[in-house]
């Protein structure tokens, strides 16, 4: 159950802003998860309707976490999502999190520099003790990215996936 309390404000770097996704938000969703480049790695197929679109949304609005929708400043291209999904408050807080990028953008340090405040704002505003995250065995980038990003990786898969985690004492928080 959502917590209709907490705030997930829009958070902005150098080339991007992070806006909060709404069902306002469904046509570019669509476009963007209709490509297969996109949800390869995902537990989702290709978007075949805008009614997909629109269960994508609506999943993260009534998780308990937050998707935000990535824009480039630039030229205000709607080009990936990231957030927190499954938020479990508690004597030990985590949460699990996504993201995904436009193909056109892979490579240009664009998630790093989306994560990074978006982990900031999860351990500092959230009281995350820890971030997990779940990747394909093939999923190469993300693999990279969040060993960058000091994950640690569990030795064993589960359901044939790696699982990551990040404590907040390892982001450089206590």
């Amino acid at each position: 159950m959502p917590n209709s309390n907490f705030i997930f404000p829009d958070i902005e770097t150098d080339r991007l802003k992070l806006t909060n996704l709404t069902l306002d938000d469904t046509e570019v969703v669509f476009k963007h998860f209709s490509d297969e480049n996109v949800t390869r790695f995902m537990d989702i197929s290709p978007c075949k309707d805008r009614s997909e679109a629109e269960e994508i949304i609506r999943f993260h609005i009534e998780d308990t976490g937050c998707r935000w929708g990535i824009y480039s400043k630039s030229d205000a291209e709607f080009i990936g999502t990231c957030g927190f999904h499954c938020w479990s408050q508690g004597e030990q807080s985590s949460a699990e999190i996504g993201f995904d990028l436009a193909r056109e953008y892979w490579g240009k340090g664009i998630m790093q520099e989306a994560l990074m405040p978006v982990i900031d704002f999860g351990f500092q505003r959230m009281s995350l003790d820890t971030i997990e995250a779940t990747v394909e065995q093939e999923n190469n980038r993300s693999i990279n990215l969040l060993q960058k990003l000091n994950f640690v990786r569990e030795q064993e898969l589960r359901d044939q996936l790696i699982y990551y985690f990040l404590l907040r004492e390892r982001w450089g928080l206590s």
